[in-house]
């Protein structure tokens, strides 16, 4: 019987706003593909195919993007809370479908973690779970997990003081359970696995697996989103859009000016309409059908399907939704985020993580932020 994953997508994903204003995280757009393609895909690469996906925020939007899961690999099967239940507590709503050994998944993460080498050691060990662990640089900011010598799991450390600091590894987000964990989990209810299930198996088959040189990132913020975007250009992270980016960064459906200047690490989309004296930066994504008038300077920036950008305007780390128009010599900058359909008036500056909603209209020379 084949492996299956299961996948946590309830979240609202609010610190995103306003990409997630009108749409749930893991159908936001990253690079080229929506997010939770990243993990289909991640996983199909480690042969599971049979997928499960356990959804509370706009499931139908969901469904109509990511589909039977085909075009990624996988084969998804769809469960709804009917409220907040938890991470634990939406895993057990999706209990029926579970036929024995599985691996659970936080649906907020980037990873290219070795899921292969993970259910060898959990396979090996005879553990009833194994939770994915990767170092951070800065402990304080997370939940701790610590280790014995021989990778049972001796206890968690939430958010310490530098003090009590004694590791640096923190869960990833990526567990390989035995079928017995679904019992511990009362029904019906809120449940945290990491606060009321994992303390009842410390001793009792908890088991870490250390993922020392993988790729992880929680892309919850404008920053770290950003961050992902570039990263995945880059090739730090593996992923499947490398195949595509091998072949050049500017789509052969485009429309560019013979002088455009583009890093090999962007990328421009079908259909995209380009300007004389525009500069493409490193980690810049230029989304379908956008249209970019002349003398405009793009870094480390994301514009998405459809927006429109006036001349003259300079986009530095920042996001333009959907449809968005920004008018001529505008700046955006510092993880500043233009919701879908939004209108910058000319003139204006948008910096230090300003927030634009979707469709709202901000007057010519009004802001300067």
């Amino acid at each position: 019987m084949s492996l299956q994953a299961v996948i946590l997508v309830g979240g609202k994903g609010t610190r995103l706003q306003p990409l997630t204003a009108e749409r749930p995280k893991p159908i936001v757009s990253l690079v080229d593909r929506p997010f939770m393609a990243y993990m289909l895909e991640w996983v199909a690469s480690h042969g599971i195919t049979d997928v499960i996906m356990c959804c509370g925020f706009l499931p139908d939007a969901l469904q109509e993007v990511l589909g039977d899961g085909s075009r990624y690999g996988v084969e998804l099967t769809w469960v709804i809370e009917p409220d907040p239940r938890g991470t634990a507590g939406a895993l057990k709503m999706a209990e029926q479908h579970i036929t024995g050994r599985f691996v659970m998944l936080n649906g907020d993460v980037l990873t290219d973690i070795d899921l292969s080498a993970q259910l060898r050691q959990h396979e090996s060990t005879g553990a009833t779970g194994t939770l994915g662990l990767v170092p951070v640089d800065d402990p304080t900011a997370y939940g701790l997990v610590r280790l014995g010598d021989d990778l049972r799991v001796t206890g968690f450390l939430e958010k310490p003081e530098p003090s009590e600091i004694d590791t640096d590894l923190i869960s990833a987000g990526v567990y390989v359970l035995e079928p017995r964990v679904l019992g511990m989990i009362p029904p019906d209810r809120m449940v945290s696995i990491e606060r009321e299930v994992w303390p009842l198996l410390v001793d009792d088959g908890l088991y870490g697996c250390r993922h020392g040189s993988a790729y992880w990132m929680d892309i919850g913020t404008p920053e770290r989103y950003l961050e992902g975007t570039a990263d995945i250009l880059a090739g730090r992270v593996r992923t499947r859009v490398a195949e595509r980016l091998a072949a050049g960064a500017v789509d052969p459906s485009a429309t560019v000016a013979s002088d455009l200047d583009v890093s090999p690490e962007a990328l421009v989309d079908a259909g995209a309409r380009i300007g004389t004296g525009v500069r493409i930066g490193a980690g810049s994504v230029i989304g379908r059908n956008v249209t970019i008038a002349d003398d405009v300077t793009i870094e480390n920036a994301v514009i998405l399907e459809g927006a429109q950008i006036a001349s003259g305007v300079r986009l530095d780390r920042c996001v333009v939704g959907q449809g968005a128009e920004i008018g001529a010599n505008v700046r955006v900058a510092g993880a500043a985020m233009v919701g879908d359909g939004a209108v910058i008036g000319a003139g204006n500056t948008l910096d230090h993580g300003m927030r634009v909603m979707p469709r709202a209209e901000i007057s010519a020379d009004a802001i300067r932020f």
